[in-house]
């Protein structure tokens, strides 16, 4: 059988609308061409429709929706972090201990710069950077001498209360690598501990709103923040409290939760526009989120300018921490490297970080803030207390308005409306150009007796054995 007799016959048996009409020799040439307008139109409509099908798919597979059915809600306290922010006393003591108590001073802000580093430099270059060096300058190593600077979590914090029951602090508050140095967090996915414990901070219609104090005993940044979020050199001023020695802190604070669908996880990152934390593709912290995304950023970029990274940046090889030139170089490049601009922005200095937010990101508002002066003449402290304003009463909800199965329901019902195609039609487009051929060939063989049963044959061959 030839070729065309097949695509003859596939034509005049296809279930495909309106092709038999055209491949059908009996019928008016005037029959044929109206046909063939009719299927052209029927094509093109179809191939219309899937490409919207498709374009829907990838840019509106989510929809966002508030969600009020809150009497059996769960709320998560979100993380709270601290950070040491200086410590004169304990800079003090290191330094008489490294250099005698007769060093040169200058030395000790040096030391405080190291231990914490916030992208400048100014005293650590002046001092050891220029032709009359400071005696006693120290050029490399400088994550150790940060360590030996920052305090522990028994000097940092004591007496910490959830819903006014104590808990050990230095238990649940666990070590944090940030860009800032380590820090101690509560209820966060980012600590260092491979199996980190967690505190039972949940808020319901049993329990009430949540309440966290503590008591901090160092100058200290207390970050509020959502559990995969860490702290960096751009969080927001208003999740951050600035405590000093003899005041008491009080924050409320209200939350909105994110709900995520079950099958949002089916949907691809570019279509949510989000990761979730699981789905990290970052080094410098085991989960993702917008602000582990940053600091990713900042320190790719502190690799391109400077050819390292700041010693206190988290997760990074020893081997390409800066030494001494490379701090002048991140010294001379801290707008370039701190601040954060968008892609549009030209001819400005800062770092452009392409980030997605995280699918679990908690929206953290601040209700009020109050301060009372404290005065204990045996030790200096400050105590903090966050809790939350109310019971929220309100949650975004990410549904999945178009997953795949909509997506193959869309596509199939519009090439069934239009040619009157489903899947067993393109199934015979691939029987009727090979297997067909050769069974044809096979028995006209047969009957003719040319070959014994059995034997295959080449297909589209001559009837001529």
């Amino acid at each position: 059988m030839r070729f065309m007799d097949i695509v003859k016959e596939y034509l005049i048996n296809s279930t495909f609308h309106g092709v038999k009409f055209i491949a059908d020799d009996s019928y008016h040439a005037t029959e044929r061409i109206f046909w063939i307008v009719c299927v052209i139109i029927s094509w093109v409509g179809s191939a219309f429709l899937i490409d919207a099908s498709l374009e829907a798919f990838q840019t509106s597979a989510i929809s966002f929706v508030v969600e009020t059915s809150y009497r059996d809600w769960n709320t998560r306290f979100p993380s709270i972090v601290v950070c040491e922010m200086r410590n004169m006393e304990r800079i003090q003591a290191i330094a008489d201990k490294l250099w005698g108590e007769d060093h040169d001073f200058a030395m000790e802000e040096v030391l405080n710069e190291i231990g914490y580093f916030r992208g400048e430099s100014y005293h650590t270059v002046n001092e050891c950077a220029g032709a009359d060096m400071a005696e006693n300058c120290f050029f490399d190593n400088f994550t150790a001498y940060a360590a030996l600077v920052r305090s522990t979590c028994m000097d940092t914090l004591e007496d910490c209360y959830w819903n006014d029951k104590p808990f050990d602090c230095c238990r649940y508050f666990q070590p944090m690598e940030t860009e800032l140095g380590l820090c101690y967090a509560v209820n966060s996915l980012q600590t260092s501990a491979k199996h980190p414990l967690r505190l039972n901070m949940v808020s319901n219609k049993h329990t009430g709103p949540g309440r966290l104090s503590i008591t901090v005993l160092t100058e200290a940044y207390v970050y509020t923040i959502g559990e995969e979020e860490v702290p960096n050199l751009i969080t927001p001023k208003s999740d951050v409290l600035l405590v000093d020695h003899y005041i008491a802190y009080k924050r409320q604070i209200s939350i909105k939760d994110i709900e995520n669908d079950p099958e949002a996880k089916q949907v691809s990152v570019s279509q949510r526009k989000c990761r979730f934390p699981d789905e990290n593709n970052l080094n410098v912290h085991r989960y993702y989120s917008y602000s582990a995304c940053s600091v990713q950023c900042r320190k790719d970029k502190q690799l391109k300018i400077c050819n390292c990274t700041s010693h206190l940046m988290p997760n990074t090889d020893p081997n390409i921490k800066c030494n001494m030139s490379g701090l002048i170089c991140l010294n001379d490049h801290y707008e370039d490297l701190t601040i954060v601009i968008p892609k549009w922005s030209v001819g400005r200095k800062g770092v452009v970080c392409d980030c997605l937010p995280s699918c679990t990101e908690v929206d953290i508002g601040i209700v009020h803030d109050s301060r009372e002066s404290i005065f204990d003449s045996d030790r200096r402290y400050s105590t903090i207390e966050i809790q939350l304003s109310a019971l929220p009463t309100e949650r975004y909800k990410r549904n999945v308005v178009r997953g795949r199965l909509d997506l193959v329901v869309s596509v199939g019902g519009t090439t069934g409306l239009f040619v009157g195609a489903s899947l067993l039609s393109f199934v015979e487009i691939f029987y009727y150009f090979t297997i067909r051929p050769y069974g044809t060939r096979y028995l006209a063989n047969v009957r003719q007796g040319n070959i014994r049963p059995g034997k295959i044959v080449a297909p589209y061959k001559t009837e001529s054995n």
